[in-house]
């Protein structure tokens, strides 16, 4: 990232679209050089060749296709940012799965473009400050749900706890829950270096929001706040124990 702003690469096979996404990138506060590219293969060129902070592409294009090129780019050494620019709505699941930093939807709005450039600038910043712990070290992510036929996004940080809904998982907020198709064993994986915990074969926790266990009757459950709340299984009871306490969220004789 230079001085003057972020180097972008920006990718569509469409020369229409590519050419209205590098003028509203180029005008987009915190962007100094947007760079198009007409294929992935283009783009990798351009990665190849010069510094880049973050790739704004398309999904649909033939050949290498959006998902394919930002997987290859996962395994860059050091993969910058990349944000999704798509007519369809039906591959954000894919794109919380490559952990996009954000999915935008065509046509483009500006204030809209402008906040994904912030989730860039954002995600750069973490990445090259100084870890204060092992959830800080890692970029908020933001995760596409569907509410009422309109994509909405909601940041990693505000999930309080994961329940386990057959093929799917229920993300659930201080304001609501969310529906997303992504395993939890997957997304436990995923999030575990976040601070998430395992309590149950069907939950995990944001130890962000943990206030304490409480035994009732034989059961434990972890508090999360605000009334809310999920059991803790006797299998993982020992395991979340130490967790918390190693978290200073939970004294050892508790």
């Amino acid at each position: 990232m230079s001085e003057d702003g972020l180097i972008v690469v920006a990718v569509d096979d469409e020369e229409p679209a590519l050419a209205e996404l590098t003028y509203l990138l180029g005008k987009t506060p915190g962007i100094a050089v947007v760079r198009p590219a007409g294929t992935a293969t283009d783009a990798l060129e351009l990665l190849q060749a010069d510094d880049v902070d973050a790739v704004f592409l398309d999904i649909r294009m033939p050949g290498m296709d959006g998902l394919a090129l930002a997987r290859v780019i996962g395994r860059f050494a050091v993969p910058p940012p990349v944000v999704f620019v798509t007519a369809y709505d039906s591959h954000a699941v894919d794109a919380f799965d490559i952990a996009a930093v954000d999915y935008l939807l065509k046509p483009i709005r500006a204030e809209r473009l402008a906040q994904a450039v912030a989730r860039v600038q954002r995600a750069l910043e973490a990445e090259a400050g100084e870890p204060r712990s092992a959830a800080d070290e890692l970029p908020d992510e933001t995760i596409a749900v569907e509410l009422g036929g309109v994509t909405r996004y909601v940041k990693r940080s505000e999930v309080v706890y994961v329940e386990a809904q057959r093929d799917y998982v229920r993300l659930h907020t201080r304001e609501g829950s969310h529906l997303v198709r992504v395993p939890l064993a997957a997304l436990e994986e995923r999030w575990e270096s976040a601070g998430f915990l395992r309590v149950h074969r069907r939950f995990l926790v944001n130890s962000t929001f943990v206030e304490g266990l409480r035994a009732t009757g034989g059961r434990v459950t972890v508090d999360l706040g605000e009334g809310q709340g999920v059991p803790v299984s006797r299998r993982h009871a020992a395991a979340v124990k130490e967790a918390l306490v190693a978290g200073r969220k939970l004294e050892r004789d508790a």
